[in-house]
């Protein structure tokens, strides 16, 4: 089969060593040789002067120590008989740095071979990581044999021999790039996953706020939004409100929330635009209000109710809107099929479920705390990235 790949950026392998993955032999889940690739990508990572400025690329580093895999592996039991399914062609989004190296990583234990197109935008996160990676690799050569990581735009040729040579295609990126990707067909063996446009909100108890310290709720609301520019599909769009003193926990948690993003985050011109644009549309068509600010480094539209149309005048670049409810309950019309990720801002996720999942929502599959919104996870999306990029040889 022709690989039309050699005029690809490759930041780790080369366009020969594709042919051979696709005919190397699976691993099992959990193989000791991808876990220690990993632990030791953790202790390079985590080791970088460089990588300590970039708090995506430290989490993705702790993530992967030998000791936080062998604790999600731990709801797996025993394995018997499972395969990685052979080569996994994975489509990283282009607007969340250090979202390939989470992909990457689940295709490694999951038993795979990986290639990996990683965004086209050139993130600093993606070059400390490719670093750190080939580091490693000049002393696993088995692992070496199991990773490309490629960069280009779109070209469809390159696209059609990479899913043409796999046996499992991970998309990441929304509807358009789903839409676009699967102009390039599939062997009629091979599985696909796909990550479809999501949104994520948070709820908060303004009451037991007040009882918490707002500079360390205000960092890890600033770590679920602003880190990526509001891009992730878990970055909370709206902050739904419950409790006597809502008005004076507003006031203190944007406070608390601007001091952290003044002087850390560069809001561009395009984008300042376009959040007063957004703004605009939303008091138009939902009768929202601008709330009073500073600047337009946080802006928030203020709405009566939460309702499912808000979804639908979202926005990036710190663009939040913001309700009151009286029960947890209210916040169910937002709890659609997109709906993907709910934190909680003094109030326990337990609570929250208790509240939500008796009327079985459509959407809503992870309820974190706040801060916790981009953890990532081997379950995601209600996709169990293990069993699904790994199959069983059943013995009767």
């Amino acid at each position: 089969m022709p690989f039309p790949l050699d005029h690809l950026e490759y930041l780790v392998g080369a366009a020969e060593a594709i042919q051979r993955m696709a005919s190397r032999p699976a691993l099992p889940p959990f193989a000791p040789s991808a876990v220690d690739f990993l632990a030791e990508l953790s202790k390079r990572l985590l080791g970088d002067a460089e990588a300590r400025a970039y708090p995506d690329v430290i989490a993705f580093g702790f993530w992967c120590r030998k000791a936080s895999v062998e604790e999600m592996r731990r709801p797996y039991g025993v394995l018997k008989n499972r395969l990685g399914r052979g080569l996994a062609f994975h489509v990283a989004p282009s607007n969340v740095p250090v979202n390939f190296a989470y992909s990457l990583a689940a295709g490694l234990l999951a038993g795979n071979a990986n290639v990996v197109r990683v965004p086209s935008k050139n993130f600093p996160q993606v070059g400390l990581i490719c670093g750190a990676i080939r580091d490693v690799l000049a002393r696993v050569p088995e692992i070496a044999a199991r990773i490309c990581l490629v960069k280009y735009g779109h070209e469809k040729a390159a696209t059609d021999a990479l899913s043409a040579a796999c046996d499992a295609r991970i998309v990441w990126g929304g509807d358009d790039t789903i839409r676009a990707i699967r102009q390039s067909p599939l062997p009629p063996r091979a599985v696909e996953i796909a990550f479809a446009d999501r949104y994520s909100f948070a709820v908060a108890d303004a009451d037991r706020y007040l009882e918490l310290d707002a500079a360390r709720v205000a960092q890890d609301f600033y770590n679920d939004t602003y880190l990526t520019d509001q891009n992730a599909c878990t970055s909370p769009q709206l902050v739904a409100w419950r409790g006597h003193a809502v008005a004076a926990a507003q006031a203190r948690f944007w406070t608390a929330l601007h001091a952290r993003v003044a002087g850390r985050y560069a809001l561009q011109a395009v984008p300042a635009v376009g959040k007063r644009a957004a703004a605009c549309r939303l008091a138009a068509a939902l009768g929202g209000r601008l709330a009073p600010a500073p600047d337009n480094l946080i802006t928030r539209i203020a709405v009566s109710r939460p309702c499912s149309e808000l979804i639908d005048f979202k926005y990036h670049s710190g663009f939040f809107a913001e309700c009151a409810v009286a029960a947890w309950d209210e916040v169910l019309p937002l709890c659609g099929p997109r709906c993907q990720t709910i934190a909680c801002i003094g109030v326990a996720p337990g609570e929250v479920a208790a509240s939500l999942v008796p009327h079985a929502p459509r959407g809503v599959d992870r309820i974190v705390p706040v801060g916790r919104t981009l953890d990532f996870a081997l379950v995601w999306d209600g996709h169990d990235l293990i069993r699904e990029l790994s199959r069983v040889v059943d013995c009767m």
